[in-house]
């Protein structure tokens, strides 16, 4: 029985998150019907998605992927920072964001896929890979059946840690998703009172090392949740803690669904490349260590990612494509990744502000006109109201 098109690829790409359906898009988009590009992913994307706050900044994403309402939940205009006590700054700025319908965004990017030319599976899972002189082999499980497949090269953008990579000598070394993993858990629910066009983040010790928020979704539903830092110990677990927040802060809500995992926060200087093995999404470590935003991130490295292996695939000789994997993290590092080592050496220093502080600085900005909340305003209000976080943060700083 014939389960794929081919049993030899070009690429493959594993994983259909945005990183991995925006560089199979890419790639096919590059190569042309001819290019034998291969997505897999156990599950449809646009059937339960990895669920996430699902807000993106218009502009980001307009550039990378141009905005069609079917898929777009809504605008956001204003974020709420909110103080332990509950002292409130907003930054305000109309249309600054949208709220993805995370499925019809998926759904819209791979049907694009499909007229790209790229021969996608949603029913096949990559159990393992391995390599010798002749290139990149896959086992893939798909139902019952066990299928191997070739690929000159292979884009691993199956999210946080390094399952598929691990234990393969070649890439001894490489980007493993696991650099600052930290845990997250979210409610859907209703019956929270909210502005529909503005997000509410929550500071504290409630929420050590990270953050609580509430992210309106179509009206009536929230989504609300937290993040900590990984090494955060908050006593009991994530969902009766997740329990206690809506419990103490909205007993009437009615929670729908929760969900939680495993965010990939940290950024390294390690190789995202090699032996045609490249790493996207948050397999790349690719999200944003304080804001902990993903989507455009992924949708950008998978991107760049895309179009690296498409010059490697030209390429005339091994150090050719030795130097293209080594200029990975350069472009990486020159789009995003620099500012996110800056972030992420800063981090530890603004996990120290104490709730007093945070209230202090909010109490201070709530008190201004709103069109003089800006995010530099509030950002350095509570730098200012602990200048003991000023001097651990001077090399983020300058």
């Amino acid at each position: 029985m014939t389960i794929f098109r081919s049993n030899l690829y070009n690429v493959v790409v594993c994983g259909a998150g945005p990183a991995g359906l925006m560089a199979a898009y890419q790639l096919g988009k590059l190569a042309g019907n001819d290019g034998r590009v291969l997505l897999l992913d156990k599950k449809e994307p646009w059937k339960e998605p990895i669920f996430c706050a699902e807000a993106v900044s218009t502009h980001r994403l307009n550039e990378l992927w141009p905005i069609d309402e079917s898929w777009v939940r809504g605008s956001i205009s204003g974020i709420y920072f909110t103080s332990p006590k509950g002292y409130k700054a907003e930054f305000y700025s109309k249309d600054c964001g949208r709220l993805l319908d995370r499925s019809k965004f998926h759904h819209a990017i791979a049907d694009a896929c499909v007229e790209a030319g790229v021969e996608c599976r949603y029913d096949a899972l990559v159990k393992s890979i391995s390599r010798d002189e002749s290139g990149w082999h896959l086992n893939v499980q798909v139902g019952g059946e066990m299928v191997e497949i070739s690929a000159r090269a292979v884009i691993d953008a199956t999210g946080p840690g390094c399952r598929l990579t691990r234990g393969i000598p070649c890439l001894e070394g490489i980007e493993s998703g696991d650099i600052d993993l930290e845990p997250a858990i979210f409610a859907v629910a209703e019956g929270i009172e909210h502005k529909r066009d503005h997000i509410d983040l929550f500071y504290g010790s409630e929420f050590p090392g990270g953050y609580g928020w509430i992210f309106p979704r179509d009206g009536k539903e929230v989504n609300i949740g937290f993040v900590l830092a990984k090494d955060a110990k908050p006593g009991i677990s994530m969902r009766d803690k997740l329990k206690q927040f809506i419990t103490n802060h909205y007993p009437e809500a009615s929670v729908k669904a929760v969900y939680g995992g495993m965010i990939a926060c940290g950024q390294s200087n390690k190789p995202m490349a090699k032996c045609g093995l490249f790493k996207a999404g948050d397999a790349a470590s690719c999200v944003n260590p304080l804001s902990r935003s993903g989507i455009v991130e992924a949708l950008l490295c998978g991107k760049l990612v895309a179009e690296s292996v498409h010059e490697w695939l030209a390429a005339a000789d091994e150090n050719a494509r030795v130097n293209i994997e080594s200029a990975v993290l350069d472009r990486w590092m020159k789009a995003l990744g620099k500012s996110h080592l800056q972030i992420a050496r800063a981090k530890p220093g603004l996990a120290k502000i104490k709730d007093e502080q945070f209230d202090k600085a909010a109490m201070r900005l709530s008190k201004l006109p709103r069109e003089k909340q800006t995010l530099l305003r509030i950002f350095f209000a509570v730098l200012w109201s602990c200048p003991s976080v000023i001097w651990k943060m001077r090399s983020f700083l300058h």
